[in-house]
């Protein structure tokens, strides 16, 4: 085993308890003969679509039977039979650190030879790739929806008042101010739920700090007390036009509170709209992208690879590989990817004419024309729990000691990879 597959295996198990190790074993073959493909993924939200998907699959082949598990710790219960060796032949994860980590250990069988990734959109199939540690040759990852960060906003509001949708950072102020003065509030927030408080940190970061700025960091070429002030210092302006105490309310109160009217705008991503629906069927939700910047031109749209599926290396004997991919392909024909997007207001990552959900309107043409950008929280460690740091630098407003901690927490908990990135520029003459 390579040294840095042992530091990835040795990371999975420090992160996990003992009591969470499992038995069993993906690649199996039926008493009838077929060929058992095992899918475990991590979207236990989506667990109605994907039985769908599994019985129409099983109706439709006889030589392959399809199980797909949809477990709530999904993450968790596959590092532990990773470490087991106990692979599934088939994985749905996010295009976050964790697919980064998988990589590294080998876990992922190449794809590059699978047909059906070059429908993918070409700016997701590069985000991926923009999540690898180092430069790998091959493909490891098939994405399959993505979803799209920025500001929720109750469309009819916005109509009854005449409101404009802001362009830029100036005009989005100038809206919270006329909103505000309409004796209504702005946004509502819920950052109880530390995660929340990343919704508007990654929107006003890709527009305000380099795609790759982990990287650089990484590299040694600069240092996110550089990168980050201007995210922090908007990021603080864009909370004070937000619910009072927005720290003692969660992300349902936030969704219930939108849902209701109490607020014109909710800064979250497009995973949020069916907990919105929830609450409030009829709603006419629209969303924009954050304008972080002075410029008009410059917008980006914040989207991430939300679940892609990924063949592991347990899976690449021919017969069992070309099964797997016989799922993939069944998972991603138009119709069937029509059904997630329907079901979850999910954004394809397959080029097509797809229809999207209404509440992805003002986002629509960053979407086709690939005008996107990786969440920056996919390149965070876990163990920096930016989330909380970011709620108790938005609960103390200090934002010197919230920017040095970051440069200091991030060497201390990425060492190891940042050793990688040094060893690897210095073995390819990377200045």
């Amino acid at each position: 085993m390579r040294k840095r597959e042992k530091m990835i295996s040795l990371l999975l198990a420090c992160t996990l308890p003992a009591s969470m190790f499992l038995t069993g074993c993906g690649g199996s073959e039926a008493e009838d003969g077929k060929i058992v493909i095992e899918l475990v993924h991590y979207k236990p939200e989506a667990v109605d679509v994907f039985e769908q998907l599994e019985e129409e699959f099983n109706k439709t082949h006889d030589d392959i039977l399809l199980k797909i598990d949809s477990p709530n710790d999904a993450m968790t219960i596959l590092k532990t039979r990773f470490i087991r060796e106990d692979y599934p032949d088939i994985l749905g994860i996010g295009g976050d650190i964790n697919y980064s980590y998988f990589i590294d250990a080998g876990i992922l069988a190449d794809v590059s030879d699978y047909p059906g990734i070059t429908d993918i959109n070409q700016g997701y199939r590069d985000i991926l790739e923009g999540l690898e540690f180092v430069p790998t040759e091959g493909t490891y990852g098939v994405p399959y929806v993505a979803n799209a960060a920025g500001i929720l906003y109750n469309r009819e509001m916005f109509r009854e008042h005449g409101w404009e949708i802001p362009t830029t950072w100036e005009e989005m102020i100038t809206l919270c101010e006329t909103i505000k003065a309409e004796g209504i509030l702005p946004f509502y927030y819920g950052f109880k739920d530390t995660w929340t408080c990343l919704a508007p940190w990654n929107s006003l970061a890709v527009d305000l700090a380099p795609a790759d700025v982990c990287q650089q960091v990484n590299a040694g070429k600069t240092v996110f007390a550089d990168e980050y002030r201007e995210v922090a210092e908007k990021i603080q302006t864009l909370v004070s036009y937000g619910e009072d105490g927005p720290f003692a309310y969660g992300y349902n109160d936030a969704c219930t509170a939108f849902a209701n009217g109490e607020s014109a705008m909710f800064a979250i991503g497009s995973y949020a709209v069916p907990q919105i629906k929830s609450v409030n069927p009829d709603m006419d939700i629209d969303s924009f992208v954050t304008p972080g910047s002075s410029d008009p031109n410059g917008q980006i749209l914040n989207s991430g690879v939300d679940l892609q599926f990924c063949i592991t290396k347990a899976c690449e004997d021919e017969g069992r590989k070309e099964a797997a991919y016989e799922v993939l392909n069944f998972l991603l024909a138009d119709e069937n990817l029509q059904m997630y997007l329907d079901d979850q207001s999910a954004v394809p990552c397959k080029s097509g004419d797809f229809t999207l959900a209404p509440n992805l309107d003002g986002m629509t043409q960053y979407i086709t024309e690939g005008k996107i950008a990786d969440y920056q929280d996919h390149y965070y460690p876990s163990e920096m729990a930016v989330d909380a740091q970011i709620q108790t630098f938005l609960i103390e407003q200090d934002v010197d000691a919230f920017l040095t901690k970051f440069d200091t927490d991030w060497i201390r908990y990425n060492r190891d990879i940042i050793q990688m990135v040094k060893d690897y520029n210095a073995q390819n003459g990377n200045p």
